[in-house]
């Protein structure tokens, strides 16, 4: 995958976590009461671009993060300019 597509989407889901005032350890345990193995250490890697994401986790991140793709791909970039 392209880095900086990951350091992009990374970057997103810390923003719409930190958004709701979320931490990464509480992200991570909601995650887990899901059935994804993830522990704190690898969100902190996700935001910063260096794990990569599977599909099952963006879903679930943006489920959680009760937040949209366009957010989680895009930024409010897209949005802002819609």
């Amino acid at each position: 995958m392209n880095r900086d597509i990951e350091i992009k989407i990374g970057k997103n889901i810390k923003m719409a976590r930190e958004k709701i005032d979320m931490t990464q350890d509480i992200l991570a345990a909601k995650l887990q009461l899901r059935g994804c193995d993830i522990t704190r250490s690898a969100i902190a890697k996700i935001e910063v671009g260096q794990r990569h994401l599977y599909p099952d986790e963006i879903i679930l991140i943006k489920e959680i993060l009760n937040t949209d793709f366009d957010t989680i791909f895009y930024g409010n970039t897209k949005r802002d300019n819609k």
